[in-house]
């Protein structure tokens, strides 16, 4: 299938990029490189634009051909949403309008979106499951969910086959330690705890502990990236014309805040410093996934279902790649 990727060059686009070129599929890459790395591309077609250009997308679809498009492009950083809303419903929601247009003119009516397990908020159960209410918490949150909406109102005024994942933190690197996650600034758990014992950092801030959680801390459901990636390439080969589906990905375990810095200090061999601070807006207490419908309908399994075996990976990328992708080209 011929598959174009928005935000392909970003930490979760590119991981799903390579894995659906081992498993033969043709894809071009679709990154305004803001966040992206061109060399995650892995030499892959890739080209520099943002979603917002409806004539460029456009032209694009048409001349690649595309027969799907995974939608990844969007600003993802919760307590930045909260500080910045326009920032995030100008480019998430605007932004996935244009990719929507654009498909609706090249006549692409397959797509899959990266949505968020945030759009459930603090959820009632957990594990949750894909019939647990929406909730969203923050700008972000309220972003995904509103691009579902719009994904669901365009497949009923013009025909388009869709399949929504809300996945839960992607985590974790490749295991030859060749790509990984790198943003400036980090924003993300794992890659934060390890800047410490790296000397990028003085020490871990966590962002509450008065949670109703067993150790006071946030709970997450970390999954592995190479398990987001096979989760995808399912979906996708999944998804025709008419298609009309909701996956939660998650390993369906949750790891706390602390039990996170405990499994980090245990992978790198030594302890690391913390200090508790205030909570951060936005951020409910819970969110693990129930990921048995992805699991009975398409088959999937996670290959990484211990922590720390997903932070070895991050461990070795970080420790080899300290400073990421190095200087941005653009």
């Amino acid at each position: 299938m011929k598959i174009l990727i928005t935000g392909g060059a970003g930490y979760v686009g590119s991981a799903c990029l390579r894995h659906l070129v081992a498993e033969g599929h043709e894809v071009v890459a679709y990154d305004n490189l803001f966040e992206g790395h061109a060399k995650a591309v892995d030499g892959a077609k890739l080209v520099v634009g943002d979603i917002a250009d409806t004539a460029l997308l456009c032209r694009t679809l048409k001349e690649f051909g595309a027969e799907a498009v995974m939608h990844f492009a969007a600003f993802a950083a919760v307590g930045e949403s909260v500080e910045d809303p326009e920032k995030y419903y100008s480019n998430n929601v605007h932004g996935s309008l244009s990719v929507l247009k654009a498909m609706r003119e090249a006549g692409v009516r397959r797509m899959l979106f990266s949505s968020s397990c945030s759009t459930y908020g603090e959820a009632p159960s957990c594990p949750m499951n894909e019939s647990a209410p929406a909730d969203p918490q923050s700008p972000y949150a309220r972003s995904k969910l509103i691009v579902e909406w719009m994904i669901r109102d365009f497949a009923r005024g013009y025909g388009l086959g869709f399949t929504l994942l809300r996945y839960f933190n992607a985590a974790g690197a490749a295991p030859d330690g060749r790509f990984g996650e790198y943003h400036d600034p980090e924003t993300h758990l794992i890659p934060i705890v390890l800047q410490v014992p790296l000397g990028q950092r003085d020490k871990l801030m966590v962002f509450g502990d008065d949670y109703d959680t067993e150790d006071g801390t946030c709970i997450r459901d970390y999954v592995h990236v190479d398990d987001l990636a096979s989760a995808h390439r399912l979906a996708i080969d999944a998804t025709t014309p008419e298609t009309a589906e909701v996956f939660n990905v998650g390993t369906g375990t949750g790891c706390s805040v602390m039990e996170i810095l405990k499994a980090c200090e245990q992978v790198v061999g030594k302890s690391i410093a913390y200090e508790v601070t205030g909570r951060r807006a936005g951020d409910p207490p819970a969110l693990v996934a129930d990921p048995s419908k992805l699991r009975s309908q398409l088959g999937w399994e996670p290959r990484y279902t211990a922590i720390e075996s997903t932070i070895e990976t991050a461990w070795r990328w970080h420790h080899e790649h300290p400073e990421g992708y190095g200087p941005r080209s653009r």
